[in-house]
């Protein structure tokens, strides 16, 4: 006997159809298992899909499992918000509720809605606060790294791993034109410092603004995501340490990712801030949906 499994494609960090990250979510993956999961995620062939089952707490709203086209996460930004969403459009998270926790595998997280009941606006995820990591002296080899000369590099601002559940290597760059040039060549220095992906952006002091891309180094071939709320957190706790942002006790941050590829994504970062250093953050967008299917196995 088959079975089928449904499953909503939505559009995640943007306000309409095609832009933002893709993402699909499959909303009772009761009985696959790990490796079907896995191989599901293959055959949807974005960057991540995302699978709901019942909470291991009944306080909670569901449990979910994040895959990539090849391993499974235990947190991501893009399938938080967008899963989120998807549960509040289907009454999983009642309305009313503005309130409720996600069972990742880093453990519960929770999120905020913004909007009218069933119809959220915003999809806010709460993050830990950010950790930050190995400074990478060698600003040369990143700038190789990048197919970029080392002036291209910001001045007198490092180039450091941060994490709030996944590490990225934060790279500052003198403008956008340079970020949309940047080519990255070698995973090394990444992988060195054991990060997942190369975050490039480019700043104006005092805008709160940055302009993005995240080149993901894991799994062997680099592959370019347009929108990562997970590496989103830490670039705004970057930015509010470092004076790129600011200044107040809540900080608040767009950032543009993905317009280079054709995808346009808006992230928002929320960044409590105790005398200019980072505390907790929110990341949070838009989400629209895209198309709903059945997937059917034997």
């Amino acid at each position: 006997m088959s079975r089928s499994y449904d499953f909503q494609q939505v559009d995640v960090f943007t306000d309409h159809i095609f832009g933002g990250n893709p993402l699909a979510v499959f909303t009772d993956a009761r009985s696959l298992s790990d490796a079907e999961m896995q191989a599901i995620a293959l055959e949807m062939n974005l960057s991540e899909t995302t699978f709901v089952l019942p909470p291991d707490d009944p306080a909670h709203a569901a449990r979910v499992r994040i895959f990539t086209t090849s391993t499974e996460l235990p947190f991501a930004g893009h399938p938080t918000v967008g899963t989120a969403w998807v549960l509040a459009r289907m009454g999983v998270i009642p309305p009313g509720d503005r309130e409720a926790t996600l069972e990742l595998g880093i453990g519960p997280t929770k999120v905020t809605l913004e909007g009218p009941d069933g119809q959220p606006e915003t999809v806010w995820m709460h993050q830990r606060h950010a950790e930050f990591g190995e400074i990478v002296e060698d600003r040369a080899a990143v700038a190789e790294a990048l197919n970029l000369d080392p002036g291209d590099l910001l001045p007198d601002l490092p180039v450091q791993v941060g994490s709030t559940g996944l590490p990225f290597l934060y790279v500052p760059l003198r403008s956008a034109e340079v970020v949309d040039r940047a080519r990255l060549t070698s995973t090394g220095v990444a992988n060195s410092a054991g990060a997942r992906g190369v975050f490039i952006f480019a700043s104006e002091p005092g805008s709160n603004r940055a302009y993005s891309r995240m080149i993901a180094t894991m799994g062997g071939t680099p592959w370019e995501d347009p929108a990562t709320g997970s590496a989103s957190g830490p670039l705004g706790a970057y930015m509010v340490r470092y004076g790129l942002a600011g200044p107040g006790d809540k900080v608040e941050i767009v950032s543009e990712q993905g317009t280079q590829m054709g995808r346009q994504s808006f992230v928002h970062i929320r960044v409590t801030a105790s005398e200019g250093q980072p505390g907790a953050i929110d990341v949070g967008g838009g989400v629209v949906p895209a198309l709903e299917g059945r997937l059917v196995l034997p």
